[in-house]
């Protein structure tokens, strides 16, 4: 969209001129060399946008993000984002997708999976207040169920939009399936809970350290009004399936790209190692690669 800024996805091909070649196919038909064309651009698609933000630096992956919200690919009445703006007065020849009505599957439905791609972009951007302010109104479990019309633990292909002709089914959830979605949210669970690295290669000593580096909003954390030593605000999660890890807010806060300041990590032995600082140093770290020596992490932020 030139207005707009934003890459297209698909583009025809329109041949103006050509010259015969003097051969024929096996229809009959002539056979005929392209001398020259015009190019035509189809309506937006979300997927252009997610692969054009894969490229982009922070700045202007904002500015795409600011565009798209304009666009129409934008469902303002959900607060979603569709596959494609309308498509309506388009060629048949575009595929199958000109033969449902708009708002029901690959005509400006909201597409999930590529829904959860393009928030995972954000995401690795670092666009924490527009990604957070997304997944309340676009992501399960925080859509309204009753429109959803079925569990929220459950994904499904794509969701009718606000273009479908009927009103009753906009919002409700079709075709539960458990792949494309499910692999984007683990995505951005595993950036949320940890960070982008959680393991990495300290440059001066050249052994293996660990650091904990999550984005996660204050809203998400539960308060415990009866807790002591800044423990009244604390989520929790399992890291590889096997070992608990807790954080603790010494303040209400976003944690977006912070690392704890302190770590306390027990072992399966009922000992317990505390760590001062944001770092957990190469032995800790490799044991808790190997899982089966470490019971629980606590990291005070």
């Amino acid at each position: 969209d030139e207005l707009l800024g934003i890459t297209p996805t698909y583009f025809s091909f329109n041949v103006t001129k050509w010259e015969r070649t003097g051969e024929l196919n096996q229809l009959g038909h002539h056979l005929v060399n392209a001398m020259k064309m015009t190019v035509g651009k189809f309506p937006l698609f979300l997927e252009g946008v997610v692969r054009m933000m894969k490229t982009l630096d922070s700045e202007h992956a904002t500015s795409i993000y600011n565009a798209v919200k304009k666009s129409g690919l934008r469902d303002e009445k959900l607060g979603m984002y569709t596959l494609s703006s309308s498509l309506v007065g388009q060629s048949y020849d575009m595929g199958r997708m000109m033969a449902f009505s708009p708002g029901w599957l690959e005509n400006q439905s909201v597409w999930t999976h590529m829904s959860y791609k393009y928030y995972l972009e954000l995401l690795r951007k670092g666009m924490y207040d527009d990604f957070f302010t997304e997944m309340e109104t676009g992501m399960l479990p925080f859509i309204y169920d009753e429109n959803y019309g079925r569990s929220l633990l459950e994904c499904s292909s794509f969701i009718a939009s606000s273009a479908f002709v009927d009103p009753t089914m906009r919002g409700q959830g079709f075709l539960p399936r458990l792949s494309g979605t499910t692999a984007e949210f683990l995505s951005m669970w595993v950036l949320m809970m940890v960070g982008p690295s959680p393991f990495f290669i300290n440059d001066e000593t050249g052994v293996l350290e660990m650091q904990l580096v999550p984005a996660l909003p204050f809203w998400l954390f539960r308060h415990d009004p009866m807790a002591v030593d800044n423990k009244q605000h604390f989520i929790r999660f399992k890291l590889f399936s096997s070992i608990d890890v807790v954080y603790f807010l010494s303040q209400p806060r976003n944690l977006f790209g912070v690392a704890p300041e302190k770590y306390e990590i027990g072992l399966r032995d009922g000992s317990k190692i505390v760590v001062e600082g944001p770092t957990i140093p190469h032995h800790l770290a490799m044991n808790i690669r190997r899982v089966v020596f470490i019971q629980y992490i606590v990291a005070y932020f």
